[in-house]
């Protein structure tokens, strides 16, 4: 349990544990994202600088050329015819820095034109200067130089576009052309610089955006240009000395940049390490995007300094709560010590010592007075616990007798209310059967005076009819035992039994025989297993009417197709050893709410069909000589009744 020490003092430095530590993940998380959003906003700002000198390149290359194409020292060269013109442009070449310059009559410009916009444009009198895309080919046609120098070896990057390819042979060319036209000297004047391995120019990038006097050097930046996905020039660095050209942009930068056309501004992988990055498309004369120009910077710096800064709150943190604690300690010691006193006095009294005092607790104020207090009541705490227990044991005894003699009135309460309940409907039924059993006797013993007489007033004819005479007398035989049965479940103390010693296996053999008209006329299989048992001592017929109740009602149960089994065996009881027999069947079964009903007189599922007597008679039979049936619901499905009686005493 924890201390009252321990609460207080959390209590007291909750606010600076709990709101201090999310007063400063907030503002560390605010710090965060804007000192990222800053980063993103100097690489931002260094793409800028980047796309300025590269349109600055563009500007004065065409500029250059326009230059040469419209000074009077060309135009006169055109004079002298090709030579002369090639010599002047090679030392104009060398001189404004160019990789190829050359010069188109009108008549062969039209070849041209078709290919590449720039000279088409310059073909209507139009200086255009644009970024194009020039073939392995198209570069021989140059220079063999210019088509070594563009070649560059792919390197396999992780994270990027596979490809087969193995050599980028193309060139990333400023492509500029200028309209000359002076007489009948008409044309176009076209140069260019290749950029694919033009490490004066990304390197003049790179001193631009991170060597200058704003950032002092401070960030390790680099620079690429892109020819589609390649690196063609850069000064990102594979080894120590090894640029990485020939390796590739991510799929995931690709996919934002040439396929999107969007700018990327946020944190890359590039080569070896993650830079903050920006990634500008650029696109052709034709308007398709062919490449990308990148500047970026570590971000391992700033994350060290990210870092720095987290320690160095964490630090001033910890440091804080460690001074913080044993002060608070020192100023509520006067509060600690009497609290935790009485923090043992009272777990003291709920361990059961009612003789635990606080006592004094060196201190007057509030603190205190509680304390005596809490002394003086557990006085008079311990003083009613004594008379408490002195009578609590003698009302303990008393409950306990009264318990004793409830349970036993309330079990013969129980056990009288189940004979009244069985004695009310033994008597209604045994009423209703009398009273029936009465009314049929009359007509019964009219029809048999009436036959005498139709004998005694036919005489010898009567034998004409005797056979009807006697199937009427066999019926009225029939009506008397019938009545007989009833009278004898009705009143069976006035109604002898005739037992008798009698196999059980024998009687239910007869039983399958009286029932077969009902079995016959459907698709019942009846299947017997009949084992030793012991001799039982029943009325046959009695036995035989409550054996014919239950396969009959079985056999309604299955309806047209099923089968009855029909089993005997020995079968022990509460220590009384007695023979069984099990009739079970394959129908619906019977439903679990009315399994404890179904001998219930007057109980049946057969509406309009029954009188609900049968298994409540069979009940009373096997009752009356010591036996019990029994029904219960298969796993397999269907109903299954038991009849058991116990063996002859010999």
């Amino acid at each position: 349990m924890k201390s009252v020490r321990l609460r207080l003092l959390t209590l007291a430095l909750l606010p600076l544990v709990v709101l201090m530590p999310l007063l400063l993940l907030l503002g560390m998380s605010r710090w965060t994202a804007d000192y990222d959003k800053i980063l993103i906003a100097n690489v931002q700002s260094d793409l800028r600088i980047a796309e300025q000198y590269l349109f600055r390149i563009l500007a004065r290359t065409g500029a250059n050329v326009e230059g040469v194409a419209d000074s009077a020292e060309f135009l006169g060269q055109l004079e002298f015819g090709h030579e002369r013109v090639d010599t002047y442009l090679m030392e104009k070449k060398k001189a404004l820095e160019l990789d190829f310059l050359y010069y188109l009559p009108v008549e062969e410009t039209r070849a041209l034109a078709s290919r590449w916009p720039v000279i088409d444009a310059a073909s209507t009198g139009i200086l255009s200067t644009e970024i194009d895309i020039f073939s392995g080919e198209d570069l021989t046609a140059l220079s063999d130089d210019l088509a070594q120098r563009a070649s560059v070896p792919l390197i396999e990057t992780v994270a990027a576009v596979p490809t087969r390819r193995t050599v980028e042979d193309r060139g990333m060319v400023v492509h500029t052309a200028s309209p000359v036209g002076l007489g009948d000297q008409r044309g176009v004047l076209v140069g260019g610089i290749l950029l694919n391995r033009n490490l004066d120019f990304i390197d003049t990038i790179n001193a631009l955006v991170y060597l200058n006097a704003t950032t002092g050097g401070e960030r390790q930046g680099t620079a690429t240009l892109f020819l589609e996905d390649v690196r063609v020039s850069t000064n990102v660095r594979l080894f120590e000395d090894v640029r990485a050209l020939g390796t590739r942009v991510s799929a995931v930068v690709r996919h934002e940049v040439l396929t999107e056309g969007k700018t990327w501004l946020d944190r890359a992988f590039v080569v070896n390490d993650w830079y903050i990055s920006g990634y500008l498309p650029l696109s052709d004369s034709f308007g398709n995007r062919v490449g990308m120009l990148y500047v970026g910077f570590l971000e391992a710096p700033f994350n060290a300094a990210k870092r720095a800064a987290y320690i160095t709150m964490l630090a001033a943190f910890l440091v804080l709560l460690g001074l913080s604690g044993p002060i608070f300690l020192r100023m509520a010691k006067g509060i600690f010590s009497p609290l935790e006193r009485m923090i043992q006095t009272m777990t003291r009294v709920e361990r059961g010592d009612l003789a635990a005092r606080n006592g004094n607790v060196g201190s007057n104020n509030e603190i205190g007075q509680v304390a005596r207090h809490l002394d003086t009541l557990l006085d008079q705490v311990q003083e009613r616990d004594q008379a408490l227990r002195s009578w609590a044991g003698e009302l303990n005894t008393r409950v306990e007798q009264r318990t004793a003699q409830l349970k036993e009135a309330n079990q013969k309460l129980e056990d009288t209310f189940k004979q009244l309940v069985m004695s009310e409907k033994l008597a209604s039924i045994g009423e209703i059967t009398a009273g029936v059993a009465h009314e049929i006797n009359n007509p019964v013993a009219v029809i048999q005076g009436n036959v005498d007489v139709i004998r005694q007033t036919l005489d010898q004819r009567s034998d004409d009819v005797a056979t009807e005479l006697a199937l009427i007398d066999q019926q009225v035989q029939r009506i008397e035992a019938i009545v007989g049965k009833l009278l004898q479940f009705a009143r069976p103390t006035e109604f002898g039994t005739f037992e008798e010693s009698i196999d059980m296996a024998m009687v239910t053999e007869d039983c399958l025989v009286l029932v077969d008209h009902v079995l016959s006329k459907t698709n019942i299989a009846v299947e017997r297993s009949f084992s030793d048992a012991p001799l039982v001592r029943i009325n046959p017929g009695e036995l035989q009417q409550v054996i014919v109740n239950i396969i009959v009602n079985a056999a309604h149960a299955m309806g047209e197709d099923g089968t009855l089994t029909v089993a005997i065996g020995t079968e022990t009881r509460e220590g009384i050893e007695g023979a069984c027999l099990r009739v079970a069947d394959t129908g619906p079964g019977i439903p679990g709410d009315l399994l404890d009903t179904v001998f219930d007189p007057f109980f049946t599922t057969k509406l309009a069909e029954g009188t609900g007597l049968g298994l409540s008679i069979s009940q009373t039979l096997i009752q009356r000589y010591g036996g019990l049936i029994s029904a219960t619901n298969r796993d397999a499905g269907g109903a299954e009744f038991s009849v058991w009686l116990p063996a002859e005493q010999l």
